[in-house]
């Protein structure tokens, strides 16, 4: 072994332990190998069931190179049957060495052969090296064809290069079952939040859909802008780690919400049903009152007919005030004729029609919630933070708690909680915040607003950046370019 050889083991060394995408880990360690052996061609296999599965094919003479970007090699896996060399590799857990497989009878080399017949190849040499952990679990194979010389002649694998070999494969399996550990890991967390997210979500039958749909707009929307940069020639702005970490933000943003009172979150009207109820109820009264008057001699017909009018009339203003999305000046001047209302009860006590509970509540000038109730609404951001606080975030998730507990903050100041302002508000939360507002805009499945459609929610957006200056503009430019809502569906 001279000197190169051990740079390149060394070097394998230190790929190996810093790799943590398995795709790139396989592919590295292939290419490293082939280096290393000085060979032609080359093929990694990994163990799945009572198969070897082709993950990775290098083929230098013919050009191929497939696998390596998670695209399984289209070829049919091998049975782990004693025929086949890299199956008895693994098998047998011991290196096996072939100097020219035409003339080998211990094991089936028909696929090469019908390879080589098709192709023009000619295989010749080859090695298959088992990879195995430190318990001996199975893991996979890495089968090398055609070792060459100096001169570029095919020979066989040299001896000394199989203890070689075997060391690499041993460390690589280590690596491989560690990658694998932290991806399952990795998954248990992206499952409990999966869940989390979706016990918001199902809390509500008016919220159902909204952080799933925020995240299949961001997937798509980050996927546009990486490449939109990269037909720029330029660098990615959301690599793999920076955009799984937004991805996890927007699946947790609401997650304050659990806390938040159901007939708050999916209050559809300003009363209250206790409310609503109790004036529907006094109007009743006031109905079954002028009867009992009219009968009395106290109310003539004519007056009782008026009145039931007029609770009539004022039953139809309170339905329809009760989940107008905006009251205009008129509505609010009829409201308030109607809370000047009194009549006297069987206790001879002087009782409003609209009770100022009630009336306070119908006033409201835009939306269903009262200053109050908007409060402990807005206070979900606040808890989000509070509750990611208590979560242990691996390094890769450090910005979650700060982007997913930030998607109200508005450029220009005028959001909360803490009021955040231009520079102070990350790329990141900009666009969580885009997306959270045209889901809102769009959605029609809440019950104090039908959906928008898309062009004037696209509108909205685009005031909200130009005019108001709440919104990022060019974030908002790419992502009307970007129409990643057109791809609806459930992912991530």
């Amino acid at each position: 072994m001279n000197q190169k050889h051990i740079e390149q083991i060394l070097k394998i060394g230190v790929q190996l332990s810093a790799e943590r995408d398995l795709n790139r880990l396989l592919e590295q360690l292939l290419t490293c190998v082939m280096e290393l052996s000085h060979c032609d061609a080359g093929t990694l296999y990994l163990l799945d069931g009572d198969v070897l599965r082709f993950k990775i094919m290098r083929n230098h003479t013919m050009g191929v190179y497939s696998g390596g970007d998670g695209k399984e090699p289209d070829m049919a896996p091998v049975p782990l049957k004693r025929e086949n060399m890299c199956a008895m590799a693994l098998l047998e857990r011991r290196t096996i060495s072939i100097a020219n497989v035409k003339e080998s009878q211990e094991y089936d080399f028909s696929g090469p052969i019908r390879y080589d017949a098709v192709t023009g190849y000619h295989t010749q040499s080859m090695l298959a090296v088992p990879m195995c952990n430190r318990e001996g679990e199975k893991l996979g194979v890495l089968q090398l064809i055609n070792a060459m010389d100096d001169a570029g002649n095919i020979r066989p694998f040299p001896d000394e290069m199989t203890l070689v070999l075997e060391s690499v494969a041993s460390q690589a399996a280590i690596t491989i079952q560690n990658v694998r550990y932290i991806q399952a890991i990795k998954e248990l967390f992206y499952s409990f939040v999966r869940v989390m997210s979706s016990a918001v979500d199902e809390r509500s039958p008016y919220n159902g859909n909204h952080t799933r749909h925020m995240a299949a707009y961001g997937d798509r929307f980050l996927d546009y802008l990486n490449q939109k940069a990269a037909d720029a020639g330029k660098k990615p702005p959301f690599p793999s780690a920076e955009r799984e970490e937004l991805l996890m933000s927007v699946w947790l943003h609401d997650i304050g919400k659990l806390v938040i009172p159901l007939e708050i979150m999916d209050k559809p009207a300003r009363l209250l049903p206790d409310q609503h109820t109790a004036f529907l109820h006094r109007m009743e009264i006031l109905r079954l009152q002028s009867e009992i008057d009219r009968l009395s001699g106290r109310l003539t017909d004519s007056g009782q007919e008026a009145l039931i009018q007029k609770t009539q009339e004022a039953e139809a203003l309170v339905e329809e005030v009760n989940i107008t999305g905006f009251l205009s000046d008129e509505k609010l001047e009829a409201l308030a004729r109607l809370a000047a209302l009194t009549y006297t009860d069987r206790d001879n006590q002087t009782k409003p029609w609209l009770t100022p509970e009630e009336y306070a509540m119908l006033s409201i000038r835009k939306g269903t919630l009262s200053e109050e109730e908007r409060s402990i609404m807005e206070s979900h951001v606040s808890v989000t933070e509070k509750l990611l606080s208590q979560i242990q975030l691996s390094h890769d998730f450090s910005h979650v708690k700060e982007w997913a507990s930030g998607h109200h903050e508005l450029l220009n100041g005028s959001g909360y909680p803490r009021h955040l302002a231009g520079r102070e508000i990350p790329t990141e939360v900009r666009i969580i915040t885009i997306l959270d507002i045209f889901d809102a805009l769009t959605a029609d499945d809440r019950p104090y607003k039908p959906g928008m459609p898309v062009e004037r929610a696209l509108s909205v957006l685009k005031t909200m950046a130009e005019k108001e200056g709440k919104l990022d503009p060019e974030l908002v430019r790419l992502f009307t370019e970007s129409r990643c809502w057109e791809y609806r569906q459930t992912a991530i």
